[in-house]
C-alpha cells in the first residue's frame, strides 16, 4: 500500500514555485544540492570539511574520475547563493582538525556552501554546448531534522502510538518509567495545565537524551528539535510529549490532550514543513553518514533501531528521475549514498564486513521505496584517516593493528590514554555473517565478538606542509565519484 503523502496540495504549489526559479537559475548556472546529514556523532561536520580540503589542495582521489582524468581545471570556493542560511564555516573546521588536532564541533542549525568546478567535459559534443562549470551546493543538516520527516504523515495519535510501543521494549523500557508514569497519572480529559505540559516535555525529552547516550546509542529519536531545540526552546510548538492510552475518540475542546495534540501539530507546522519545503525538497542527490561501528559495538538493540531510523528516513526521500519538464516543477533525488564513517577504526581486511553491515541497515528501505526509485548505494569510509595500519607478533601469532593516538579519557579493558601517547590497538573483527548482529540471544548480549572502538585524535600533519597537504582519507574518491561523478562526464 502506498505510504500517506508528506505534503499537502498547498506545499506542492510552493514547492512547484521553488523548483521553478531554481531551474531558472540552473539554465544559466548549473548547479546540484547535495545533501549531508549525519544520524549519531556519524561525522558530517568532519565529511565536508575532509572533501573540500581534498579537492581543493589536490588531495588522492584517484576513483574520482574527472579528477583522475585531468578534466578538472579548476576547483574554487564562492559564494554562499543563500543570503538566508548561515555559511558552512569551512575554514574553522579544517583549522581544528589541521593545527589544533581536535573534531571540529558538530553544527546544529542547517548550512550551505558552494563549490565551483571548471572542467572539461569527456564528450566533444557536450564541450561544444555546455558551459564547463558546475557549482556543488552542500547543504549541511542535522540528522535529527531527518528523523521528523516520517512525522508529516502521522497524526498525534498515531505518533503517541508508536513511540510508546517502541519506549516498552528492549533498555527502552527502563529509561521510559519516569515519562510514562508521569504521564499516566495526568487526566487527560482534564482542563489544559501548562506547567503539567512542561514537566511531561522535560521528562520525555530526558527519555530521549539517555536513549542517545553513548552507552546505548539509540537513533530512533523524534522529535528532532527537542534535543536541539535553538531559538524555540520553551515555545508551545516545543512543549509536549506523545501520550499513552489514547482513547480512541476526538480530545474534549480544552482539554489537556487536545493541548497536546495542537502543540504536535504546530510542530509539524512551524518546525517540519518549513525544513522540508524550502531546504528537503531542493536536494538533487543525498549522503547519509551512519556510524554502523558504535551501534555495532553497543549490541543488537542498538543495530536494530539504527536499521528502523534508516528505514523511516530513506522512505521520506522522493525517489526517482525527473524527465525535463517535469524537473521544472519537482525535484526527485536520484542518487542516496548510505556511508558507514569510521573505517579508519578498523583493519582494512574487515573494511568490505563493514559495508556488507550497511547494505544489510539500509535492505528493508530499499524495498520500501523500490529499486526503480532512487539509486542507492552503501560505502564504508574515513572522512578523515586518523590511524595507519600495521602488524604485532604476540604469543606466536601476527596481529593486524591500528596506530594512532586514542583522545584523553578513551578505556580499553581498565586502560585509559592520555590523549598524548601513540598506540596500537587490535580491534577486532567484525563477523562473516551480517545476521549475527541482529539477533539478540536469551541473555540479550551480542553474539558475536564486540570490536574495540576508540576515537582518535586528528592526524598529525607536517608543518611546512599545512598550506597544501591533503586530509588523508579512506574511499572519499568512490563518494565523490557515486554522487557527482556523471555531472562532471
Amino acid at each position: 500500500m502506498k505510504p500517506p503523502s508528506l505534503t499537502t496540495f498547498k506545499d506542492d504549489a510552493l514547492i512547484a514555485l521553488d523548483n521553478l526559479a531554481d531551474r531558472a537559475a540552473h539554465m544559466v548556472h548549473p548547479t546540484v544540492r547535495l545533501g549531508v546529514t549525519g544520524l549519531s556523532r556519524a561525522g558530517k561536520t568532519v565529511f565536508i570539511s575532509s572533501l573540500v580540503h581534498n579537492l581543493l589542495h589536490g588531495g588522492r582521489l584517484p576513483l574520482f574520475e574527472p579528477m583522475r582524468a585531468g578534466r578538472v581545471t579548476a576547483v574554487t570556493l564562492e559564494e554562499q547563493p543563500d543570503d538566508a542560511v548561515p555559511r558552512f564555516q569551512y575554514e574553522d573546521h579544517v583549522r581544528a582538525l589541521v593545527e589544533d588536532r581536535i573534531w571540529p564541533d558538530s553544527t546544529r542549525a542547517i548550512s550551505e556552501l558552494r563549490l565551483t568546478f571548471t572542467f572539461r567535459s569527456a564528450s566533444s559534443w557536450n564541450r561544444l554546448f555546455a558551459p564547463g562549470k558546475l557549482s556543488i551546493d552542500i547543504v549541511d543538516y542535522p540528522g535529527e531534522w531527518l528523523l521528523d520527516l516520517p512525522l508529516l504523515r502521522q497524526d498525534f495519535y498515531q505518533f503517541s502510538r508508536q513511540t510508546v510501543e517502541l519506549a516498552q521494549t528492549g533498555i527502552r523500557a527502563e529509561l521510559s518509567k519516569q515519562w510514562l508514569g508521569l504521564a499516566r497519572s495526568i487526566d487527560l480529559e482534564g482542563p489544559a495545565d501548562e506547567m503539567r505540559a512542561r514537566a511531561l516535555h522535560l521528562a520525555f525529552t530526558a527519555y530521549l537524551r539517555a536513549c542517545k547516550a553513548d552507552e546505548r546509542s539509540l537513533s530512533t529519536l523524534p522529535p528532532g528539535r527537542f534535543l536541539m531545540p535553538g531559538d524555540l526552546d520553551g515555545s508551545p510548538a516545543l512543549t509536549f510529549a506523545p501520550l499513552p492510552d489514547l482513547p480512541d475518540t476526538p480530545a474534549p475542546k480544552g482539554s489537556f490532550r487536545a493541548m497536546m495534540e495542537r502543540r504536535y501539530e504546530a510542530y509539524k507546522t512551524v518546525v517540519v514543513k518549513p525544513f522540508f519545503r524550502e531546504h528537503f525538497a531542493r536536494l538533487d542527490r543525498q549522503i547519509v553518514l551512519v556510524d554502523a561501528l558504535q551501534a555495532v559495538n553497543r549490541g543488537p538493540e542498538a543495530v536494530a533501531d539504527l536499521e528502523r531510523a534508516l528505514a523511516d528516513v530513506l522512505a521520506c526521500f522522493r525517489p526517482g528521475h525527473n524527465s525535463f519538464f517535469s524537473s521544472f516543477v519537482t525535484r526527485r533525488i536520484d542518487k542516496v549514498l548510505v556511508a558507514a564513517t569510521k573505517a579508519d577504526h578498523l583493519h582494512h581486511e574487515s573494511h568490505d564486513r563493514l559495508e556488507a553491515i550497511t547494505r544489510r541497515l539500509v535492505e528493508r528501505a530499499i524495498r520500501s521505496i523500490g529499486m526503480s526509485g532512487a539509486g542507492i548505494e552503501t560505502l564504508a569510509l574515513a572522512s578523515v584517516r586518523a590511524t595507519r595500519e600495521a602488524t604485532v607478533e604476540r604469543d606466536g601469532h601476527v596481529l593486524p593493528v591500528i596506530v594512532g593516538t586514542p583522545m584523553e579519557g578513551e578505556t580499553i579493558e581498565g586502560h585509559r590514554f592520555d590523549g598524548a601517547t601513540k598506540t596500537a590497538i587490535f580491534p577486532g573483527d567484525l563477523p562473516e555473517k551480517t545476521e549475527i548482529l541482529f539477533d539478540v540471544e536469551a541473555d540479550g548480549t551480542l553474539s558475536a565478538p564486540q570490536v574495540n572502538i576508540v576515537r582518535f585524535r586528528p592526524p598529525a600533519i607536517e608543518s611546512s606542509r599545512r598550506g597544501g597537504a591533503s586530509l588523508p582519507h579512506i574511499r572519499l574518491d568512490r563518494a565523490l565519484q557515486f554522487l557527482i561523478g556523471d555531472r562532471l562526464a
